[in-house]
């Protein structure tokens, strides 16, 4: 796992970053990885296709899913078009990173 986390605790949740892999044969989380420039990211694959927003909605259901909270406060924030993204869940911050916490653990 890299040093920092691939969140951010804000006011009202925490925000994640994403690498998003659409067409990946299944939907899961698949731990988390370093990109070139040392920051971390949350792995993802979504069996839809990229296209139509199809593959960002794939991912906010799993992420709600994973997480257990509703779709309605699950909500991309940056990277619409782009492999990696920023992806906002609102709740109790502390306790939305604990579950990813527990969550990578068990992905990993």
């Amino acid at each position: 796992m890299a040093d920092a986390p691939p969140w951010t605790i804000v006011a009202d949740g925490v925000v994640v970053t994403v690498r998003l892999t659409p067409k990946g044969g299944r939907d899961a989380i698949d731990g988390i990885a370093r990109l070139a420039d040392g920051s971390s990211v949350v792995k993802a694959r979504v069996r839809a296709a990229p296209s139509e927003g199809a593959a960002n909605a794939a991912l906010i259901a799993l992420l709600a899913d994973a997480l257990d909270v509703a779709r309605r406060h699950v909500g991309l924030t940056a990277g619409a078009t782009a492999r990696v993204k920023q992806v906002k869940i609102v709740g109790d911050g502390a306790v939305l990173a604990a579950r990813l916490d527990r969550r990578l653990r068990s992905a990993s």
